[in-house]
């Protein structure tokens, strides 16, 4: 890797946090982790997505959007305006817990030119459980083993600014939900592996994402809109069709019912942005990795 800090003596990692300007006291642990990160010189971007000027330290660079962009459309500006050759993305609700975390992940960046996307392990701070959702593999088993995946958690998660250059950004339309999925996806099919680290911590506050407003429908449509998006049409169809039936049976209510089937007719009837299918040399990665497109 070619970025690094003014002295020349450690590599340099572009952290890219985002915040609503709401969580004070959890923002500033997020940045007093990165801090404490050992053995890296930490380029620190702030994001404040919808909440206008905010007070961040001066080792911090603030960039400012009045209007919310979402998820995806934050951690695009964070990348458009970061230099280091490894973008770490961290929720401001976030922290990292060991101090040798990035450290490792440059580390396994460097030895391997392929690696296009580590996936740290969310850990919930009180209990120190992983959330089955949030390790990105179908069969779950130990949250603390390593593997290779086909997706990502996009709040705790390093990215090589290659590969977002090359496959991104994410799709800034999503707002939120599966926004990473089309990014890992056409990392896959450009040739890039996505590794899942068990042993590398990022705790979070366990919450359901039915927090989010308009979860149930964002999540269905962008679910139509990723397969459409992304996936040869023999697969794409089976793929909305049992995510849809799925998403119907595990909603929690009527209302919730509502939204899925809404969300699920406005996949089809909005625009999903430029179609690029993956080959099916994607699809049969997918397949041996575990996760087959089709589910």
């Amino acid at each position: 890797m070619s970025g690094r800090d003014p002295t020349g003596t450690s590599p340099l990692a572009s952290f890219i946090v985002l915040t609503m300007g709401d969580r004070k006291e959890e923002f500033a642990r997020a940045i007093e982790s990165i801090r404490r990160q050992e053995g890296v010189s930490a380029e620190i971007v702030v994001i404040s997505n919808g909440a206008g000027p905010i007070e961040v330290p001066d080792d911090c660079h603030l960039f400012v959007s009045r209007e919310n962009l979402g998820i995806p459309g934050g951690r695009n500006l964070g990348a458009a305006n970061s230099t280091g050759d490894v973008m770490f993305f961290l929720d401001d609700d976030a922290w990292y817990f060991d101090t040798s975390l990035a450290a490792s992940v440059l580390e396994a960046f460097a030895s391997d030119e392929s690696l296009g996307v580590v996936s740290c392990r969310i850990a919930d701070p009180v209990t120190g459980l992983s959330e089955q959702r949030h390790v990105p593999r179908v069969r779950v088993g130990d949250p603390g083993r390593d593997s290779e995946v086909t997706t990502f958690l996009g709040g705790g998660c390093a990215i090589r600014r290659r590969v977002f250059e090359m496959c991104g950004p994410y799709p800034k339309r999503f707002f939120y939900s599966h926004e990473e999925s089309d990014l890992a996806w056409r990392a896959l099919d450009a040739g890039f592996r996505i590794q899942y680290r068990g042993d590398l911590r990022v705790l979070h506050p366990a919450a359901p994402p039915s927090v989010h407003p308009e979860y149930h429908f964002r999540s269905a449509r962008n679910r139509v809109w990723l397969a459409r998006r992304r996936l040869p049409w023999p697969v794409a169809i089976p793929h909305i069709v049992i995510w849809t039936g799925r998403s119907l049976l595990q909603a929690g209510s009527s209302a919730a019912r509502r939204q899925v089937w809404s969300g699920f007719k406005a996949g089809w009837r909005e625009p999903a942005g430029m179609r690029a299918a993956m080959s099916w040399r994607t699809v049969w990665l997918m397949t041996k990795l575990g996760r087959p497109p089709v589910v």
